[in-house]
C-alpha cells in the first residue's frame, strides 16, 4: 500500500500536544529534549502544560508543532512504518524535510523558531491580516483580491481545498476583499485570528532573513520525494528543496494541488503525522475517497496501526 504522511502547520497547536507520546515512547521524549537542547529553553513544558498564549507567539508555535510532529514521526518509525512520499502544510513542510532526511531536526527546530520570529516582525501588528473564504472557486477569490487591493497587497496565501481558500495581505485590503467575497456568494468569508499576514509579498522581509539562514545549513537530498507547497512538485534534491523552502514564505500554499499530485502518483492512504486533524479534514474536501488517519497521541497511534497493513 502506498502510503503519504502529511504533517502540520501553524494553528493545529494544542496545549498537551506530544505529551503522552513522549510519556509511553522514548522515541518521542528524546524529541522533546532534543529540541530544549537545540532551542536552549523548555519548549517541552510548553507543549505539555502551556499556557495557551504563549504557545500562541509564532516564534514558539513554529518549533513546537515541528517538535510534536517529528515525535509521532519518530514514533511511527519506531514501529516499522514508512512512507512513500511525505508533504507539509507551509511550516509542516520542515517537518516533512526533517522525516526525508533532507535537514537535521536541530537545524529545523532552531530555523523555524527563526521563520516565526522573522515573520512575526516584517509587518506591524495591526497592519496585516487573513481571512478564509468558504466555498468560492479560486478564479473567482483571486479576482476579488485583485479588485480589493486598491495599491495594497492582497493574495490567496493557502489553497486548501475548493471549499476552502485563505487570503493575506494589508489588513484593509482584506477586510474589502472579505466583505466582496461574502457579496459574491461565498458561502462564508471570516477574518482569522493571524498575528501576521502569512504567504504574500509583505513576508518579503522575512523571506531574505530566512534565505540567509538556510543558506548556511546542510541539506542532503531528501531520502523519499517531498510535495513542495509553493509549486505543488515534488523534490528529490538539496538545492530545490531549500529553494522551495525560501520561496514558500512570501509564496501560496498550493495544498490541494498538492494532494492531487500525490494522489496522481498512486498514493492510496494518507496518514497526519503531530497535533490536530486539519489535513484530514482537508483531504475530505479534496477527495473522500482516500483515507486519512491521525496520529497525535496513543489512542489515535493504536488506532492508525491496526488501520494500515
Amino acid at each position: 500500500m502506498t502510503i503519504a504522511f502529511l504533517f502540520p502547520g501553524q494553528g493545529s497547536q494544542a496545549v498537551g500536544m506530544g505529551k503522552e507520546l513522549a510519556e509511553r515512547h522514548t522515541a518521542a521524549r528524546q524529541t522533546f529534549d532534543e529540541a530544549d537542547d537545540a532551542l536552549g529553553y523548555k519548549l517541552s513544558r510548553l507543549c505539555f502544560e502551556g499556557p495557551e498564549d504563549q504557545l500562541r507567539l509564532t516564534e514558539i508555535t513554529q518549533p513546537a508543532i515541528l517538535t510534536a510532529s517529528v515525535a509521532a514521526w519518530r514514533v511511527l518509525k519506531e514501529k516499522g512504518l514508512s512512507p512513500s512520499f511525505v508533504a507539509g502544510h507551509s511550516l509542516g513542510e520542515y517537518s516533512a524535510h526533517v522525516a526525508a532526511g533532507t535537514l537535521s531536526f536541530a537545524d529545523a527546530v532552531r530555523t523555524v523558531r527563526n521563520r516565526g520570529k522573522y515573520m512575526q516582525e516584517a509587518v506591524p501588528v495591526g497592519v496585516g491580516a487573513m481571512a478564509a473564504v468558504l466555498g468560492m472557486e479560486l478564479e473567482k477569490v483571486t479576482a476579488i483580491c485583485g479588485e480589493a487591493a486598491q495599491g495594497e497587497v492582497c493574495d490567496p496565501a493557502n489553497i486548501n481545498s475548493a471549499e476552502q481558500i485563505v487570503i493575506s495581505g494589508n489588513t484593509a485590503a482584506v477586510e474589502r476583499a472579505a466583505k466582496l467575497a461574502s457579496e459574491r456568494g461565498a458561502k462564508r468569508a471570516v477574518m482569522l485570528p493571524v498575528s501576521a499576514p502569512f504567504h504574500c509579498s509583505l513576508m518579503k522581509a522575512a523571506q531574505e532573513r530566512l534565505a540567509a539562514d538556510l543558506s548556511t545549513l546542510t541539506f542532503q537530498n531528501p531520502a523519499i520525494p517531498v510535495a513542495c507547497n509553493v509549486d505543488a512538485a515534488l523534490v528529490n534534491d538539496a538545492g530545490a528543496s531549500r529553494d522551495a523552502l525560501v520561496r514558500q514564505v512570501t509564496g501560496s500554499v498550493k495544498w490541494e494541488q498538492s494532494m492531487r499530485l500525490l494522489i496522481a502518483q498512486g498514493v492510496e492512504r494518507f496518514v497526519e503525522v503531530g497535533p490536530g486533524k486539519v489535513l484530514c479534514g482537508l483531504m475530505r474536501q479534496i477527495d473522500r475517497a482516500k483515507p486519512c488517519s491521525n496520529v497525535g497521541d496513543e489512542a489515535s497511534l493504536q488506532k492508525t496501526l491496526e488501520q494500515l497493513p
